[in-house]
C-alpha cells in the first residue's frame, strides 16, 4: 500500500484535529474521526465521524477497524483502550507509551529527569502538612498541580505563603486526586519548540517561539523568539532531547521557561501539534499539521524554515452565546498581511479558543504592530440575539 493511499484515524475533532484533516486531504488521504460532538469542528471535513464518548472501546475499535494509522489531536484520552488496540497490532502514533507518560504530570517530569532533560525541582504531596514541607524547602512561591487531567491552568494552584496552603489543596481536590508541588520558576519568558519526529527517527525542529499568556491561556506567539541564540541553541538541543526520550513519532510540542540569566527547563510536553505552532500555516514552508501527517505515513519531511516573521494571536470567546466573530471586514480592510483561522465552535464560551489570526512581516516588531491593530478590531463574542 503507497503511503498516500493509507486511511487515518484521529482520536478527536477539534481545531487540531480539523487543521490535521486540511493537510491529510490536501495529500489525498481519507480521514475518520472520533468525537463525541456531531458538530464538532472536524465534522464538516472528515470523511467519515463516529460520534461516540471517548471513553467507550467499541468506539475506538470501529475507529481501527476502518483506518490504518490512529493518531490523536488530545492527550487527555482513555489510553487504556488505546494500549488495548496497539497490544492488537493496530498502529498508533504517537506510541501509547509516550501518551501514559507525559498524560501524567509527575511521571512526566520523573522522566525527563532520569534522562538528564532539566525541569524545575518537584516531589508527589498528599497532605497539606507534605505541601507545607515543600513550601520550606523550595521557598515560596510553589506551584500545586492536579498530575491528571489538567490544562489551560485548570488543576494549578499557585501558593504564594504557607496561608494559602489549605484553600489551594481544597481546591484541587482536597485529598481525592493526586497532587504535586513544583517548584516555581521565576521565568523571564516562555518559549516553546515544535519537534516533529518521523517513523525512521528523523526529526525536524521548528523555529523557536515566545509565547505570552493570559489567565493561563496562551494569547500571543512572537517568532522569531527575542532571546539569545545560545537559549534557542539550548532550547533546540532539549527538544532534540525530549524527542529522543519520548522515541515520538509525529508533532510534539514542548514548552519552556527562561530565566534572566540564560537558564532553560522544560515545563510541559505536549504529543500533538500545539496551540503556539499554528504560526508555522503562514510561517513555514511545511506547517506542524502538514509534517505531523507525514510523520505518521511515513513520507519525508517539508522544509520547516521560517518564511517571514509571524505574530500568532488567540480569539477567544469574551462571553457566551452562539458565536459572532466582529470586526472581520475592518481587521482585513486594514491589514492585508492578516490571515484569520475560526474553528468553526457554533458556541462561544467565555476564554474558549474560538479560532485564531496571524500576520507576516518582514521584522518581527513590524508584525507585533500589525497584529496588536488587529486585535484592536476583531473579538469573538457569544451573541444572544442570534
Amino acid at each position: 500500500m503507497s503511503a498516500v493511499s493509507k486511511k487515518i484515524g484521529i482520536v478527536g475533532g477539534g481545531q487540531l484535529g480539523k487543521m490535521m484533516i486540511l493537510e491529510a486531504k490536501r495529500l489525498g488521504f481519507y480521514v475518520v474521526t472520533l468525537d463525541p460532538d456531531p458538530g464538532c469542528p472536524s465534522h464538516s471535513i472528515s470523511d467519515e465521524i463516529i460520534v461516540s464518548s471517548l471513553n467507550n472501546p467499541e468506539a475506538y475499535f470501529e475507529l481501527a477497524g476502518k483506518v490504518d494509522v490512529i493518531t490523536y489531536e488530545w492527550e487527555l484520552i482513555n489510553a487504556q483502550i488505546m494500549e488495548d488496540l496497539e497490544r492488537r497490532g493496530h498502529l498508533i502514533y504517537p506510541s501509547v507509551a509516550s501518551l501514559k507518560v507525559i498524560q501524567n504530570k509527575y511521571s512526566q517530569n520523573k522522566t525527563l529527569h532520569e534522562c538528564g532533560v532539566p525541569v524545575p525541582r518537584f516531589e508527589l504531596v498528599n497532605s497539606v502538612e507534605s505541601i507545607r514541607g515543600l513550601g520550606r524547602k523550595f521557598g515560596y512561591p510553589i506551584v500545586l498541580k492536579t498530575t491528571l487531567g489538567g490544562y489551560d491552568g485548570k488543576g494549578v494552584a499557585l501558593i504564594r505563603s504557607e496561608e494559602e496552603i489549605e484553600d489551594a489543596y481544597k481546591l484541587l481536590g482536597g485529598g481525592k486526586l493526586e497532587l504535586m508541588v513544583e517548584e516555581f520558576v521565576d521565568f523571564h519568558c516562555e518559549i516553546s519548540v515544535i519537534a516533529c519526529r518521523g517513523i525512521d527517527g528523523s526529526c525536524v525542529i521548528y523555529p523557536i517561539a515566545e509565547n505570552s499568556h493570559k489567565n493561563s491561556i496562551l494569547d500571543v506567539t512572537i517568532v522569531p523568539a527575542r532571546v539569545s541564540d545560545e537559549v534557542m541553541q539550548k532550547a533546540t538541543e532539549i527538544a532534540h532531547r525530549v524527542m529522543d526520550v519520548f522515541e515520538g513519532v509525529g508533532t510534539f510540542g514542548v514548552e519552556m521557561f527562561v530565566t534572566k540569566d540564560g537558564k532553560v527547563s522544560v515545563n510541559e510536553v505536549a504529543p500533538r501539534p500545539h496551540n503556539s505552532g499554528h504560526y508555522t500555516i503562514e510561517g513555514c514552508f511545511a506547517n506542524q499539521f502538514e509534517n505531523h501527517i507525514r510523520a505518521i505515513t511515513g513520507l519525508p519531511f517539508g522544509n520547516v524554515d521560517l518564511i517571514s516573521p509571524t505574530v500568532m494571536v488567540n480569539l477567544l470567546g469574551e462571553s457566551d452565546g452562539p458565536a459572532r466573530l466582529l470586526g472581520l471586514e475592518e481587521g482585513y480592510a486594514s491589514n492585508p498581511n492578516l490571515r484569520v483561522h475560526l474553528y468553526g465552535k457554533s458556541q462561544s464560551k467565555r476564554g474558549r479558543k474560538m479560532g485564531h489570526f496571524t500576520v507576516v512581516d518582514k521584522t518581527a516588531q513590524d508584525a507585533i504592530k500589525r497584529a496588536e491593530a488587529a486585535r484592536a478590531i476583531m473579538r469573538v463574542v457569544g451573541d444572544t440575539y442570534n
